[in-house]
């Protein structure tokens, strides 16, 4: 495998593993206010914000959030990692 390749995998490895604790809190502020449906996207939002606020990974997850929108573009709706309609699921999930 080259460098690029394993470089690469890595990236992917460490942007799930954010998206994976950034889906964990949200499910915690789901949980927190009641399991309020509605608010997913709230959620999502709020929960990236401080997953984010002092990781040193931010800026590679915000890279990867850019190109799988650019990606989207592209492809077309619903292509994209997370949409709103997501989080409800992505929420069930973390429980």
């Amino acid at each position: 495998m080259d460098n690029d390749t394993r470089r690469q995998k890595q990236q992917a490895l460490m942007t799930e593993l954010i998206e994976r604790k950034i889906r964990l809190h949200a499910q915690h502020l789901y949980d927190q206010r009641g399991q309020e449906e509605g608010l997913a996207l709230q959620d999502w939002v709020e929960a990236e914000s401080r997953v984010l606020e002092n990781s040193i990974l931010a800026p590679l997850y915000r890279k990867s959030r850019e190109e799988g929108s650019r990606t989207e573009e592209f492809e077309g709706p619903g292509s994209s990692q997370f949409t709103p309609s997501d989080s409800a699921a992505s929420e069930a999930e973390a429980s």
